[in-house]
This record gives C-alpha cells, structure tokens and sequence, in this order.
C-alpha cells in the first residue's frame, strides 16, 4: 500500500470534500482517502498494483474535479507546489468580481428606489425610467449568471447529470430559479398577469447574491492563501542555484543536479543549497527559519550545515550529505504539510453534517415553497404566496453554507501548525495538536532534553601556584590526543576560550584511568580519582566524590609529587530548563523525570529544575510502564526524550515530544518535534495548542449557529409571529461573509503571543 498526499483542483466547498472522499474510496484499490476543504488535498491509500493516480483522477472529473498528478520532485523538495495555480485561481475571481460590481450598483440602486417608492418616501420611477430598468435588467442578469455564475450552473448540471450536489448547486438552483422565473414574466407577461404578481421580477436578486457570493469567495480564497504562508516561507528557503566546484572550477548550476558527495562553495550571504559536511572554512551560519535558534551559529571543519540556512560571513565548502527530498529543510517542509492537512478528531462531527448537508437544505427548500403555495394561498391568495414561496426558496438554498463548517477546523490547524514552525515546534498531525492541549503529565527524560546531552567543562579548582589559564593549557595539552568524551569537552572549552595548546612527548593513554604526558620537561597526569589514589599522591578526595554523585565528573590534573587542580566536567543543565518547568507548573502540568541515570544525578538535577518527582535507573521497558500505569488512571500523558531509549515511551504517550537534537529514532516516533532541542518550546506547543483548539471551537460553534439561525429565518418560518422574511441579497451577504469570519478568526491564532 502507498500513502500519499496531492493537490485537488475544482474543490470550491465543505461538501465538495465530501463528494471526492466518498468517489475515491468507492474505486478499486484505494484503502482509504481524506480529503481537507482546507488546504484542498486528499490523503490516498492506495495499492499501485490495483489502481493508479491517473485512474482516480479520471474517477471524480465527471464531478468536475481532478487530483493533481506531481511531477518527479525528488530533486527538489518532493512537494506539490500549488501557489502559483491558487493565486492564477485569485485572479480569475478578482476580474470577475471587478466586472460585476458595476452591475451590483445598479441593481442595489434599482431594488432600493423600488423600496422607497413603495414605503412612500420617494417617487416611483417614469414610465421611460422603468422601461429602461426592465431592459437592462435582464442583460446584466444573463452575464451575471452565465458568465461569473458560471461554476454555479456547472454544479447544477451535474447534480443533474451525475447526482452529486455541493455548494455551487444551491447557489446555481436559487440564482437559476430567480432568472427563471423572472424570464419567464418578462416574456409572457401579460399572458400570466391573471395568475401571478408580473411586477415584480428577481432578476436584481440574481445579480446580487452571485456578487455577493463571489465576492465572497474572493476574500476566502485570499484569506486562505495567508493561512499557508508558513509552507510558503519555508518553500523560499530553498536555493535554487548551487556554487559547484568541478575539477578545481566554479560552476554554478541548478541545485536539482547536485548530488551526494559534490563540493559546495557558499560565499558570504548565499543560501546553503543541500545538507553537508563543512570540509573547509569558517563561517557563521544562520538556521533561525530551520532550527530556531535566534543566533548564527559557527560552521567549522566536520560541522553540518542544513539546506535553507543563510551564511552571513566567512566562505567556506562542504561536501554534500543529503539532496532533494532527504534534506532536513524538505523532511520540515514535508512534515508540516502532512500536519496541516490531516484532520483532528474534533472535525468529524463537522464532516459527518457536511456530507448530508446539501440534500438536507434541498429537500428544506423544495419543501419550503410547496408550505408557502399550499399554505400561504389559503391567507394571501396564490399570487402572493408564490412570490413569498419563491423568495424563501432561493433564501434557502443561499443562505444554507456547509463552507463554514468545512473551514471551522481545517483553517486554524493551517495556521495553528505553521505558527508552530516558525516558532521551530514541528507538529506531526492535527490529531496531536488536538490532544495536547488535554495533557496533565509530562515525563521527561534527562540527558539531552533537561540536559544538553553531551558532556561540557564545568568549573576548575586550581589547588597549585600557576594561573587558571597556564593549567587549563596543560590540561588541554594532555586530552589533545584522547578521544575521551571528557577530552572533547576540555578541548571545546579550550578553543572557545582561545587557551593554547602544547606539543606534549612521551604521551601515553592510561586505558579507563587517563593520560600521561610531558610537557617542558616536567611529566603530567589527568584522570580519575582512582588514578590519584594509584599514584599515592596525598590527596583529599571527600569534596569531590559528592560532586561525583551529584553527575558531574572530576578529571584531576596532577604532577608526580602533587595535585595541581580539578576539572570539573558535567552534561550541563539547559538553561532555559528551569522557567520551563516553573511554566509548565503554572499551566496546570505535572511534571516526572524518568530517566536511566544514577538515583543521586536524577535527583539532584532534578532538584535543579524544580522536578520533584523522579523515577531513576529506569530501563526503556520501566519506562514505557511508566507511562501506561499514568493512563491506566486516566490521566492524558506527554513524553518528552531524545534517545533510542525514549522510543518506545514516545510511541505509547498520548503525545510524544522529541528533541530534535536526538537521534532520528526518537523523532519519527514522536507527534511533536522539537527544533534546537530547546524544552522551553514544550511550553508553547501547549499554548499553541490551548488557542488552536479555542479558536476551532469558536469557528464551530459560529458555523453551527448560523445555520440554525439563518435556514428557519430563510424559509420564512419566523414570518407569521414577527413578519420577518429574509430577502435572498442579505442571505448571499450572509453566506458569503460566514466564510471570510471564520477564516478571518482563525487568522487571529498568527497575532497571538505563544
């Protein structure tokens, strides 16, 4: 079975989502399909040995739409890219609502005219006025319809042709009844003027809702196109050249053509064009767009660059590690894609009304101008009955709008995911995003999500006559030529601080004790406190065996006759971890550290932090236990980790949070992803999380209240108690801006603070 996800051209409503989703999974070999008004795509699983995309596309064009078929991309980023066919789209309904607002004016000036006359207020327009207001009338009408109207009258024809009725149905029934019906007293006028009221027509009625609703459209498709411009700024991230160096020559060529293993030159301000390895040079790089991290950070020799990132200064070339789809700026990319085209659990309820929703309302309709003609004869004659019959009719089928409910969801997981890129919090899928807003535990693990995860220098205590700096460089001296995870911690404190290093003679590596070595004619050793004691040096070691409890590691510097200093290396606390679980604690969130370390580091790091309940020496099945006994009493668990360790905990929690400074593992495991592996970010997927799922809520209830309201007030049901009938220009208006608020509200979600 293949999963993947394509653009669906022609969706223009919630119920066109409906009619693709339920075509698709009717056709042979396809598992399953969801299809998103949102970002209009359909996620397919399909067997390729059964079915293929050009066969599913040919199985919903009759209705009057087609899926994307993607080109081979897997030197780009292997994405669909649709902006440039949505903004042509935005064109198209910008000159058509251009070319009718003239119209609209005119017809809004006529039906008003019309009103005041009969309310006495002005005079009635001359007989040569009105003639010519009963000629231009129609012509408008028929452009109005036929030209801007036209997708309207294609969902009419093939809800007749193929029996599949979405939104442009409705629109196309009411607008076509009201031209109709107007024509037809038009041309038969005094034929039909002992049956039914020939003074007034609808043809204004036609003009304006198609406006309005077009209008309307244009405003959606625009807002919607703004919902999505996190995957537009990450798209543009991507350079499309690439400074090749080929047999000792600059070339610059397309960066489709680069491939593992090229060298790559980047020249101050240039785009980093693939993932690689910096083989020669220095520069700082900034990944802020990629990682989050605000400051560039230094490439050196070995260092990995990402594609997207910006040099700011130095040159220096890399070799090429990863191209096209493999590159982590394309795996983001293609993460918060999928994320923001899955669906939450919460917009079932909206799907399920959805797919009925259009025969519902017609069924409403019809039904509603049969009660007016039967009913309202008895009381207002027939004439008048048919022309209050008519115009609930087509109020009904304008007003009724599955789109807002079809956008309720959808809209605020686009902006609600692409918020959280931006910020570097990378959600899986809108499922997670649902759930974490529920979470009232997280376990969290210790190395490399409260601690950095790797080894650093920590402090020194100099115990001889010379400065820090003269023992810091013998010291460093000494692990130059040690591949001890301690030594590449002494010596990325050593450059860092520009401490020079010493060729030593004699050196010798003490296997699992330290190292020896010479330097200026006198002998040094660096290792443990064991090593100490072999050496019979006098030497009091109570200090810093606590220290040694506590996680850090005591390196000892001495000479054949004394202790000179210790260093005191630790993987150091992160430095945001501390607010963060202050923050975390003010959110409502309990906090439990779970983690393989010794009983005394796990405590007293967590001490640190503020964590006041820890389970130490934890295997991965301890911790996956763990978190299955917290669900077993209810209670919504998130993980947060980054090792091998961490994956099967990752993948039993409610929502697994990976570190991103982890292992691929650990990532692919969890629902959320956290860039630069910075904990604080825990805190705003929260939030983010907590106002997304507010803002679908309001977004539905708003789509759910509109609808209750507006069909009873449209079919007229309020008429006998208040007089109240809605005139079908107001119910297009309505509809039309139903859309534009709910995906206006879910925009608000970009302007709040995280």
């Amino acid at each position: 079975m293949t999963t993947e996800t394509f653009p669906i051209i022609g969706m223009h409503c919630a119920s066109c989502a409906g009619i693709i989703e339920k075509t698709l999974k009717k056709t042979t070999g396809v598992e399953s399909a969801e299809v998103n008004y949102g970002t209009e795509t359909a996620k397919i699983t399909f067997d390729n040995s059964k079915t293929k995309i050009q066969t599913l596309s040919k199985q919903i064009e009759p209705l009057g739409y087609s899926i994307k078929i993607p080109e081979d991309h897997s030197k780009h980023l292997g994405m669909n890219e649709t902006h440039s066919e949505k903004l042509e789209e935005l064109s198209n309904l910008k000159i058509n609502v251009i070319s009718i607002i003239p119209l609209t004016l005119f017809s809004i000036f006529v039906m008003t005219w019309d009103i005041l006359a009969e309310l006495g207020r002005i005079s009635p327009p001359s007989y040569t006025i009105r003639e010519l207001f009963h000629h231009l009338l129609p012509i408008f009408a028929t452009y109005a319809l036929f030209v801007v109207g036209k997708p309207y009258l294609l969902g009419l024809y093939r809800f007749f042709r193929h029996g599949a009725a979405n939104m442009d149905t409705l629109i196309g029934l009411g607008t076509s009844a009201a031209f109709l019906y107007s024509l037809a007293i038009t041309a038969f006028e005094e034929t039909l003027r002992p049956f039914i009221n020939v003074n007034h027509t609808y043809y204004d009625v036609t003009i304006v809702v198609i406006a309005f609703i077009t209008f309307g459209k244009y405003l959606e498709a625009r807002s919607k196109l703004k919902t999505g411009d996190a995957i537009e700024k990450l798209l543009n991230l991507q350079a499309k050249t690439a400074l090749m160096i080929h047999e000792g020559v600059e070339m610059e060529m397309p960066v489709e053509h680069v491939k593992v293993g090229d060298t790559i030159i980047v020249k101050p301000g240039g785009k980093i064009p693939v993932d690689g390895v910096v083989i020669d040079g220095t520069s700082f790089v900034d990944e802020a767009l990629v990682t989050g991290e605000p400051m560039p950070v230094e490439k050196k020799l070995g260092d990995t660059v990402i594609a997207g990132t910006l040099n700011t200064a130095g040159t220096f070339m890399f070799r090429a590690t990863k191209v096209g789809s493999e590159t982590m700026l394309a795996h983001i990319i293609k993460m918060v894609r999928d994320a923001q085209g899955s669906k939450a659990p919460i917009q079932a309820l909206a799907d399920k009304i959805s797919s009925v929703f259009v025969p519902t309302v017609l069924v409403i309709a019809f039904v509603t101008l049969a009660a007016w003609i039967l009913v309202g004869t008895q009381y207002f004659g027939f004439a008048q009955a048919l022309s209050y019959g008519l115009t609930s009719f087509v109020g009904v089928l304008i007003i009724a709008c599955p789109c807002a409910l079809g956008l309720a969801t959808p809209t605020a997981i686009i902006v609600g995911v692409g918020k959280g890129a931006r910020a570097g919090i990378l959600i899986k899928d809108a499922a997670t995003l649902q759930k974490l807003h529920k979470v009232t535990t997280i376990v969290v693990d210790k190395t490399g999500t409260i601690t950095r995860g790797k080894p650093e220098f920590i402090s020194l205590a100099n115990f001889s006559d010379k400065s820090d700096l003269e023992l810091m460089s013998i010291i460093a001296s000494l692990e130059n030529k040690s591949e001890h995870p301690i030594a590449h911690a002494i010596l990325t404190y050593a450059a860092e601080k520009n401490i020079p290093i010493s060729t030593l003679t004699q050196f010798e590596a003490l296997r699992g004790k330290g190292v020896r070595g010479t330097l200026a004619g006198t002998e040094y050793v660096a290792g443990s406190l064991a090593l100490i004691h072999e050496l019979g040096l006098n030497f009091n070691t109570t200090r810093f065996e606590t220290e040694a409890r506590t996680g850090k590691t005591p390196l000892i510097i001495a000479s054949r006759t004394a202790v000179l200093g210790v260093c005191l290396v630790a993987d150091a606390i992160k430095p945001e971890a501390a607010a963060a679980i202050k923050d975390l604690r003010a959110l409502g969130v309990t906090v439990l550290m779970v983690t393989g370390d010794t009983k005394n580091t796990a405590e007293y790091i967590a001490a640190q932090v503020g964590i006041t309940s820890v389970i130490a020496e934890a295997s991965p099945e301890r911790k996956l236990d763990t978190i299955k006994e917290l669900q077993s009493r209810g209670i919504v668990v998130a993980m947060a980790g980054d090792g091998v360790n961490d994956a099967p905990a990752l993948a039993q929690a409610d929502v697994g949070i990976a570190m991103a400074t982890g292992i691929d593992v650990a990532i692919e495991t969890a629902g959320i992803t956290l860039l630069h592996g910075d904990i604080s970010k825990i805190v705003q997927a929260i939030r983010l999380s907590k106002m997304t799922m507010t803002g679908i809520k309001q977004n539905l209830f708003w789509a759910f209240a509109y609808n209750v309201i507006g069909i009873p007030l449209a079919a007229g049901l309020f008429y006998p108690v208040f007089g109240w009938l809605l005139n079908p220009v107001f119910a297009g208006l309505a509809m039309a801006f139903s859309s534009v608020s709910v995906v206006g509200n879910s925009l608000r979600i970009k302007t709040k603070k995280l």
